[in-house]
């Protein structure tokens, strides 16, 4: 029987894979099946990944006809796994050696739906430890008790799906599987889902996970439409958690963070090329009208005056004649 299967989606990353697998060989086990799905990669990804798969201990090579993304290609993952746990790494970044191992253990003894783990950014040589934003460490909470204070950085800030590891039960939900075609921000509505409709999980304190920031190909750093994707993942979030039975406590946070996230992008926006620049302001715009006026009205007030000020423009800015919004 299969304990752990391990979703690893690649997409041109020919510079990045060889330490990726090297790092999943250092952490085989005779019950571990690492599925590494080849989103279509026109590089020398494909090679890279046959040897892999006759290499690597457990490893099993699944290909795309055509690229789908991350979202869809972790789908791909998913829907092959047979493993009683569950979790993800991304075609670039790496571990440490045993570190499935302690996570599956952390798993077992607390006997919850899921856990989270810290991890590692490297951007070039510098490397900076990111903690999962719960005070509470090794002890089995509720995970919607995670979700709030609004004003704060909690469960749902830290959304990154391959920090963790999840029970199949999760995946017999419908709970763990990414809305297909995301080209980013695909881990939001899905940290939000895991914690609104899960029933258990656990912070641990345990770094392995070394993620690469800085990547070329990565869409955190082209400015194109792809990038715009961010606004169907968050009007997905406010949808989902306006059904939710605490929508009242639970939607003021999820507008908070939506506006944050859009004056993120409309603060950097010379780095989109200029088409895509004019539809973010026009999406952005569209999307501050579709939130809850009375929620957007105090989330405005609580942030600071720089980004409060930039939302408060764009949301005056007329949608340009002709200007797609959606």
């Amino acid at each position: 029987m299969v304990k752990l299967s391990v979703i690893v989606p690649f997409y041109n990353v020919q510079t990045y894979a060889p330490d990726t697998l090297r790092s999943l060989q250092a952490n085989a086990r005779q019950d571990f099946e690492f599925l590494l799905v080849d989103d279509c990669s026109t590089d020398g990804t494909p090679e890279i990944l046959e040897r892999a798969e006759r290499e690597v201990p457990g490893a099993r090579l699944i290909r795309h006809e055509q690229n789908g993304g991350l979202a869809t290609a972790r789908n791909t993952g998913l829907d092959a796994a047979s493993g009683e746990y569950l979790t993800f790494l991304d075609g670039d970044d790496w571990l440490a050696p045993g570190h499935y191992e302690r996570l599956l253990r952390a798993m077992e003894e607390l006997g919850c739906d899921f856990v989270r783990t810290d991890h590692v950014q490297c951007t070039a040589r510098a490397r900076t430890v990111h903690r999962v934003p719960v005070g509470r460490r090794g002890e089995v909470l509720r995970p919607r008790d995670a979700i709030l204070p609004a004003d704060r950085s909690t469960g749902v800030d830290y959304p990154f799906a391959w920090a963790g590891m999840y029970h199949r039960r999760l995946a017999d939900r419908g709970l763990l599987h990414f809305t297909h075609g995301l080209r980013t921000a695909e881990d939001r509505p899905w940290i939000w889902r895991l914690h609104r409709e899960a029933e258990s999980f656990a912070a641990i304190s345990h770094l392995g996970i070394f993620y690469r920031r800085g990547v070329a190909s990565s869409l955190t750093q082209i400015g194109d439409i792809r990038q715009l994707d961010f606004i169907r993942a968050f009007d997905q979030v406010l949808e989902e958690t306006a059904k939710d039975p605490d929508s009242a406590q639970l939607l003021p946070k999820a507008v908070r963070t939506y506006c944050a996230v859009i004056s993120h992008h409309l603060g950097s926006i010379e780095r989109f090329e200029p088409a895509v620049a004019r539809k973010l302001r026009a999406m952005s715009a569209a999307a501050l009208k579709r939130m809850p006026q009375d929620i957007l009205k105090d989330a405005l007030d609580s942030m600071d005056i720089e980004r409060a000020s930039r939302l408060r423009r764009v949301r005056r800015r007329s949608v340009l004649s002709g200007e797609a919004v959606a």
